[in-house]
């Protein structure tokens, strides 16, 4: 690829960037458009500003950028987690190796590179981007001793940074553990595959083998139910609530009739009165007390709890059974965390799910080798000119040449691509997760090893389909193989970059989708109030995209460093706007208590053993013995200290520390809180949550006419017709009938659980 191709898809790139950027420091401070970019700010009970004299908003200004800039780690953890702390410490991590890397490889391996052959140079818009590359390099050169005396300082000064931020991020992972003593889900376990007996039921199961084998620990139990029909009813009612939740108080509650959006015709309708949060609110509901809840519908799994932290652990790690396949034993999820769909499927199919799955991805990277031979194919233009020559004349356009080679394949590719993380976290739903976090994490792992085949082992090595799968005809010839395939495509990564990188923050500043679905709303509801769905960080896509980025700058830095200065640039810019994102627009509802870090880890370390296998194989086809034989030793000294990591730092993202749990056990039980927190077990895994709006991650939503004395029925005499009055009055008669299904569901008598019609009677009273 030319350089003047790079030059134009940089252009593009930036042109792109600084119209959305302007775009998105205008719209953010448009009041329609809160909802959309302080998503965040407005659960948390932000203020809204609705100056209709407020003329700076028209104005671009970097005001978000120093905010972004000033907020430190600890107001970040403060509000949005642990999560979010160790993804901006990627970030971090990549800013400070890359800076490093730059600076010595554009200082001294660059110039190595481009003076490797005595020739007359071209002026550096006419030349080609391997000139740039080690492959100008003569056979046999003795400066290739910069290159290896490169790869040294990479890796160490990468081990380093990596040894401090894995020791920090692990004493981070141990406060999370011990700051959340009030967390009811290290009081409690997720028992699955409980054997069925056809004389008594699941729980009556359950709690004869508890009470045989655990009873000095053992407090009680919440079965899971098959009720998703449930589920998804209450989810519907929580869209409603929410937006019931934002309309504006100083609307007044007079009836008035409006036209119907889609067929005009006039229709009444009364404005809400929205209760205070305090008082007002549903009162949890035991499970067990709902009289829909039958023993048939009991599920093999359960909720267990135990009387300390150290005996919930105890049991979550030891075998129940002799038959490994009952009896199943988990440390419970967060109560917000659980996935209570996966929850109903038998554990004895999980192993056939994630063999199915497994298939499924694999069949789907082979699919995906069409779109990505296709592309390659445009940055091969003569290749190109041969297979169809209809496209000579187009083709011989300067601008038309350098659009197709430079800009127009990275885009192709990233259009693809939009295709990849639905599906991966569709395939880790059926695997059976039983947390959120569980399911999006193991979504990334999938959408990381797709993203780094397809994207930089696939594209080095493309051809045909036949070539790709018999290119490595011997492990010995692997390190060759990639040395020679490298450079070829060092210019498409580059432009990657740019539209990956650069184009792909710009559009996730701006929220195009989010925007989009705003003004739709408003323009079909007619209503001018933000009722808003808010976002979770969608770790699955970003941290996969940026342990790409960090691949293609380690393989490239001896090999290519003309992509360094692009890649820190985009590093900058990532970290801006992930930080401005994550305390504006995405919540935290539920995490996984920092372990994306082992991810980021690995796949750090296979990017610098990796990097110094392709130098391995340059050096061999230079013919440098010298630095071939120092890199080896290099290979060795990576592979130890990652070995030495996963001892010292990986278990403590597995599993909980014994000592640390007993000594919250014994200070909560010297400062009286044990019981307190057994009080509380058993209603936060209700599966059916109809607590309190605080405890809900959206701000929550009050209950209508929570606590109010509904009207005497005998004043409401029922009319003909009147279907809502003889429902009210056939249940205050029935009242008296149906007291012992009161027995059984004390709070079905209270004005919280009074049906919707009854609820609608008293609204039109």
């Amino acid at each position: 690829m030319e350089i003047s191709a790079l030059l134009t898809s940089a252009g593009i790139n930036i042109s792109i960037c600084i119209v959305l950027l302007s775009l998105y420091s205008i719209l953010r401070k448009q009041p329609a458009n809160y909802c959309v970019y302080f998503g965040r700010r407005l659960v948390s009970g932000g203020s809204r500003r609705y100056d209709p004299f407020w003329y700076e908003r028209f104005v671009p200004s970097p005001s978000w950028l120093v905010k972004a800039w000033e907020t430190s780690e600890d107001e970040l953890l403060a509000s949005a987690g642990l999560d979010a702390v160790v993804f901006i410490r990627m970030v971090i991590f990549s800013i400070r190796i890359f800076f490093i890397t730059a600076v010595f490889c554009i200082a001294f391996v660059l110039p190595v590179n481009y003076y490797g052959q005595p020739k007359v140079h071209k002026e550096i818009h006419l030349e080609s981007s391997e000139v740039f590359t080690i492959e100008n390099l003569q056979a046999g050169s003795k400066w290739l001793w910069v290159h290896c005396l490169a790869l040294y300082i990479i890796t160490s000064a990468a081990c380093l940074l990596l040894y401090f931020d894995y020791r920090t991020i692990a004493k981070m992972r141990l406060g999370y553990i011990t700051g959340s003593a009030s967390k009811p889900s290290q009081f409690t376990i997720l028992i699955r595959a409980i054997p069925w007996s056809p004389d008594q039921s699941y729980s009556d199961t359950l709690t004869k083998y508890f009470t045989n084998y655990y009873s000095s620990s053992y407090i009680s139990h919440q079965m899971v139910y098959d009720n998703g029909i449930i589920q998804r009813l209450l989810r519907d009612a929580e869209r409603m609530c929410q937006s019931i939740k934002h309309v504006a108080p100083e609307i007044n509650c007079k009836p008035s009739l409006t036209p119907c959006t889609f067929c005009g015709v006039p229709t009444a309708t009364n404005s809400f009165h929205k209760l205070s949060n305090e008082g007002d609110s549903v009162k949890g509901m035991e499970l067990g007390e709902l009289t829909m809840t039958t023993p048939e519908q009991e599920r093999p799994a359960a909720f267990v709890f135990f009387k300390t932290r150290y005996d919930a652990l105890v049991v979550s790690e030891v075998l129940q059974s002799s038959n490994p396949m009952l009896w199943v034993t988990d440390l419970a999820p967060e109560p917000h965390d659980v996935y209570w769909r996966n929850l109903n499927i038998p554990y004895r199919q999980l192993w056939m799910r994630r063999i199915a799955t497994l298939v499924g991805a694999v069949a789907f990277m082979f699919v995906f080798l069409i779109p990505v031979t296709f592309i390659q194919g445009l940055t091969q233009l003569r290749l190109l000119s041969h297979a169809f020559p209809f496209l000579r004349g187009i083709l011989k356009e300067k601008f038309i040449n350098q659009v197709i080679t430079g800009y127009l394949p990275s885009v192709i590719l990233i259009l693809f691509f939009y295709a990849v993380p639905p599906l991966m976290m569709y395939f880790s739903t059926l695997e059976g997760s039983i947390a959120r976090s569980i399911r999006k994490k193991s979504a990334c792992i999938k959408v990381l090893y797709f993203t780094i085949w397809n994207v930089f082992f696939v594209n080095i090595l493309s051809g045909s389909i036949i070539r790709q799968l018999n290119v490595f005809s011997s492990v010995r010839d692997i390190p060759a193989q990639l040395a020679r395939a490298v450079p070829t495509q060092a210019g498409f990564f580059t432009t990657y970059c740019f539209t990956s990188g650069w184009a792909s923050l710009a559009c996730e500043i701006v929220q195009p989708m989010a925007l989009i679905w705003n003004l739709v709303a408003k323009a079909i509801s007619k209503n001018k109030d933000e009722s808003y769905e808010t976002l979770r960080f969608p770790y699955h896509t970003e941290i996969p995209r940026l342990l790409l980025f960090g691949l293609l700058g380690f393989t490239n830095s001896v090999i290519a460093p003309l992509i360094l200065p692009f890649l820190l640039i985009y590093f900058f810019l990532a970290y801006l706007i992930y930080k401005n994102q994550i305390l504006n627009v995405y919540i935290t509802k539920y995490e996984s208590g920092g372990q994306y870090w082992p991810i980021f880890h690995n796949t750090t370390i296979f990017s610098l053993i990796l990097t110094q296998i392709i130098a391995l194989g340059f050096f061999g086809l230079k013919l440098s013995t010298v630095a071939s034989g120092f890199t080896i030793p290099l290979i060795l000294l990576t592979l130890l200290f990652s070995e030495y990591c996963r001892h010292r730092f990986a278990p403590i993202f597995h599993k909980h520390p014994a000592q640390v749990l007993i000594d919250m056990d014994r200070a909560d039980e010297m400062a009286g809180k044990m019981e307190e927190l057994h009080k509380k077990l058993h209603n936060v895994y209700s599966q059916i949550p109809l607590h309190s709006p605080k405890s809900s991650s959206k701000g929550g939503c009050s209950t209508p006419f929570a606590g109010q004395e509904l009207p005497d029925p005998e004043k409401l005499k029922p009319e003909e017709g009147d279907a809502i009055a003889k429902e009210l009055w056939g249940y205050q008669g029935n009242e008296n009938s149906q007291e012992h299904e009161d027995k059984s569901c004390p709070s079905a008598s209270t004005p919280e659980h009074r049906t919707p019609t009854m609820i609608e009677l008293h609204k039109r009273s």
